[in-house]
């Protein structure tokens, strides 16, 4: 498609003034985390890594900083296991309503944050008798971190020729052995990815959490939020929040490289 000169400035200053607006105000947090006022006097007086040592021996921040770990590992790995056989069972089956299951599994990412926390929050006490704690937030953010890994899985499916597996199984092997050695092998990537997006969906997730969590646990993403109004705190959670961006950037950059690796693979398949 070719483009005028004037749409493509029109474009590139649309794109400028977005990116603007999204990358300012995080430099301003990662700037801040490095500046010496506790009121963050703008511009800064001088920069310091005081407040980087007060985060690093800050008991709450870690405590909280591993438990979102904890649960972004568990949340991902229950998500790889039931959006691979969803994807699975929906891509190479044909039943009646597999168009409504389908969009089942998707809905709880598309739907709002605060009604997802509050149905849980019901269903853990209300239905179930359960306690609020950390297992209710594993649940909870397994419930939208399967859909990261189905949309990954559904879509390599459709790109992947069934015959492969065909011909192992007229080779006679059984259908777990033809899922070993042929099926998993070229969905590697994608699980991967998928994995990479759960897992960061999981570790800043907070509307969900605070609906889950009960008064036990605490993941980072709440830390942050009930440490932002304190005086005393407020320095140390800039710097929490500038590494919050640099670790929650890793898993995405890693799914789209993997993601542009695969796309350029299939494409020069023959």
């Amino acid at each position: 498609m070719t483009m005028s000169r004037g749409l493509r400035a029109f474009l590139v200053g649309c794109t400028a003034v977005v990116l603007t607006i999204v990358y300012v105000p995080l430099a301003l947090v990662l700037l801040n985390s490095f500046n010496v006022s506790k009121s963050f006097a703008w511009p800064p007086s001088g920069l310091t890594l005081r407040w980087w040592q007060a985060a690093g021996h800050s008991t709450g921040a870690r405590h909280a900083l591993l438990v979102s770990v904890e649960v972004g590992l568990l949340a991902t790995a229950v998500s790889l296991v039931l959006g691979t056989m969803a994807a699975l069972a929906l891509q190479r089956a044909r039943f009646f309503g597999r168009n409504a299951v389908s969009l089942l599994i998707i809905l709880p990412i598309a739907l709002p944050g605060i009604v997802t926390g509050l149905a849980l929050n019901n269903a853990f006490t209300s239905l179930f008798g359960l306690q609020l704690g950390f297992f209710t937030i594993v649940v909870a953010h397994a419930t939208f971190c399967i859909v990261t890994v189905f949309n990954n899985v559904q879509a390599r499916l459709r790109r992947m020729s069934e015959s492969l597996e065909e011909a192992s199984a007229d080779l006679g092997a059984r259908p777990f052995t033809t899922f070993r050695l042929v099926t998993f092998p070229l969905l590697r990537s994608a699980l991967l990815a998928g994995g990479l997006l759960a897992f960061a969906l999981s570790f800043d997730e907070i509307i969900v959490t605070t609906f889950t969590a009960g008064g036990h646990e605490q993941t980072l993403p709440i830390w942050i939020f009930q440490n932002l109004f304190r005086p005393n705190q407020t320095p140390v959670v800039n710097v929490v929040a500038a590494a919050l961006i640099v670790l929650s950037a890793v898993p995405i950059w890693l799914a789209q490289r993997l993601s542009q690796e695969v796309e350029g693979a299939v494409s020069a398949a023959p």
